[in-house]
């Protein structure tokens, strides 16, 4: 990816001229867009690897997969949320990793952690780069040097089951590379996320990550059949079963462990054939309460659908300013999107179960056309945030979820939050959420936020995020749903898990990585 914005630069365009006419009407600001420096341009921090340290490391992975060049370091700076880019457009010098490390196999990644371990070199796990809650801040602390260990090598199906329905496959692939390798087979993993063109089978792994399919094929960690993992003191390979009373569940320990307790190599998944025919529908509801009521009729009496979503009526009104339309349907409300995978037989089915539920619960449908239109553009969404910064608006989201019976009041506070948060600097916020993860208990909440850019950006959204994320807390919300917990959310961990809780994840951390080189700073309080 580009070293400041998302994804690639063929993809980033200007807005269209009727957005940037509304953007400037609404934020108060110029709609012109702000220069781009060139990477080369960038200054970084001077790295700290002496010739000794490089020369230790070019030993286990070979001396031209070890690099501190500029672009590399530059590239592998940090992830992708919006303070994130905010930092790498500031003038000044750049924080980035003293080099890039790149190896081949799991008995490298081994070797290189029991290395950095031995001479005191922090490592921070970098699969596709995509992290929005500073899980990729090069933190060194008290360590003489920090390295990005860069997965893209393990990149290999070493296994596919098709009795059992799993492959095996390397933490460095990313989901188009995994889902190629997997259709030779005649199989996918179902996984789509928005991140899914750039992050990694490990990243997934790693993070908990739920895919825009999850209401059909289920989170990410629910596909995790067994995991082998390197840490600076051996492997622990983890999963003998579909399940298991033999004591606790590891994997769970470390599907979600953020690199902080290991770096996870190979992953064995769930995996299902490619579904033999998709249909698609739209409906529209009266307002969010009633939506979101119908999505929970549908997945509580078990028919929903493979993907299942809901816009509240700021971000339907949004899709429309955008498109001119949704579909040349009326939209007074709230928009849903629901499509169905699988066989003929199976898909009408279940097609025909939930449009019932739906409409008998106050539902409108609009046809397919809208839904198709979402499917075509569901992972363009962060361009439009990048080119909304380029013109001093702020962009940024947040993700959280709770039970059905909390929807409503979680949802009132997280945007009472970010309206007078926002509001009080003088920069009046829209606030807008969907739903897109359900569960038969509850669901989650998406919350993209948009207002105009402060002096100081980067201040301006951490005062409005820690006001935020005390509301979730106070709300009966989780920190994270699915964007992990990195270094921004890791203030609210303890209130999340408990003192004891704490406790028990740094006990954790000091059997497997005593030195504590891995990953600093984010995860663990």
């Amino acid at each position: 990816m580009v070293w400041d914005a998302w994804g690639v630069a063929a993809a980033h365009t200007p807005l269209p001229e009727r957005i940037r006419t509304l953007v400037a009407q609404v934020f108060s600001v110029s709609g012109e867009s702000v220069a781009r420096r060139d990477e080369a341009e960038v200054p970084l921090r001077e790295s700290a690897l002496t010739s000794a340290l490089r020369a230790g490391l070019a030993a286990v992975v070979g001396a031209d997969h070890i690099s501190a060049g500029h672009r590399d370091r530059l590239l592998h700076a940090g992830g992708k949320s919006t303070p994130d880019l905010l930092r790498r457009r500031a003038d000044g010098p750049q924080d980035a990793p003293d080099a890039v490390v790149f190896p081949a196999d799991h008995e490298q990644v081994l070797a290189v952690l029991a290395y950095c371990a031995e001479h005191g070199v922090a490592v921070v796990p970098f699969g596709g780069g995509t992290s929005v809650v500073g899980g990729l801040d090069p933190v060194r602390g008290r360590f003489e040097a920090v390295i990005a260990v860069d997965l893209r090598r393990l990149d290999h199906v070493t296994e596919v089951d098709p009795v059992s329905a799993t492959a095996t496959l390397g933490a460095g692939l990313t989901g188009p590379q995994a889902e190629a390798l997997l259709a030779e087979h005649g199989l996918s993993l179902g996984h789509f996320p928005q991140s899914f063109e750039f992050a990694s089978i490990g990243g997934f792994a790693a993070t908990r990550s739920s895919g825009q399919a999850s209401a059909g094929y289920g989170r990410f960690d629910d596909m995790i059949m067994r995991l082998k993992v390197a840490t600076p003191v051996g492997t622990l390979d983890l999963g003998r079963a579909p399940a298991s009373a033999a004591g606790p569940d590891l994997r769970e320990l470390f599907s979600g462990s953020e690199g902080t307790l290991g770096i996870i190599t190979e992953v064995t998944l769930r995996v299902h054939p490619i579904p033999a025919t998709t249909a698609y529908q739209a409906w529209s509801f009266p307002d969010f309460a009633t939506g979101a009521e119908a999505l929970r009729s549908v997945v509580q009496n078990g028919a929903a659908p493979t993907v299942l979503r809901l816009s509240d009526e700021a971000e339907t009104g949004l899709n429309l300013a955008r498109s001119g339309d949704i579909g040349g349907a009326p939209v007074t409300g709230c928009l849903a999107i629901t499509t169905f995978e699988g066989t003929e037989a199976h898909v009408a089915a279940r097609s025909a179960e939930a449009s019932a539920l739906l409409a008998a619960a106050g539902g409108a449908a609009l046809g397919e056309q809208p839904a198709r239109e979402w499917e075509h553009g569901r992972f363009a969404a962060p361009y439009l945030r990048d080119a909304l910064l380029d013109v001093g608006v702020l962009c940024e989201t947040l993700e959280t979820a709770t039970s059905w019976s909390n929807i409503a009041r979680l949802k009132a506070a997280v945007t009472t939050t970010l309206t007078e948060a926002l509001g009080a600097q003088g920069t009046p916020a829209l606030v807008m959420c969907h739903i897109s993860h359900t569960y038969p208990t509850g669901a989650s909440l998406y919350f993209t936020v948009v207002a105009k850019q402060a002096d100081d950006p980067v201040a301006q959204w951490a005062q409005a995020k820690r006001a935020v994320g005390d509301a979730i807390v106070a709300a009966g919300g989780t920190i994270t749903h699915h964007h992990a917990v990195g270094a921004d959310h890791r203030p609210w961990m303890t209130d999340e898990i408990g003192d004891l809780g704490a406790r028990v994840l740094r006990a954790v951390k000091d059997a497997v990585d005593p030195a504590g080189i891995l990953n600093p700073g984010k995860l663990i309080p």
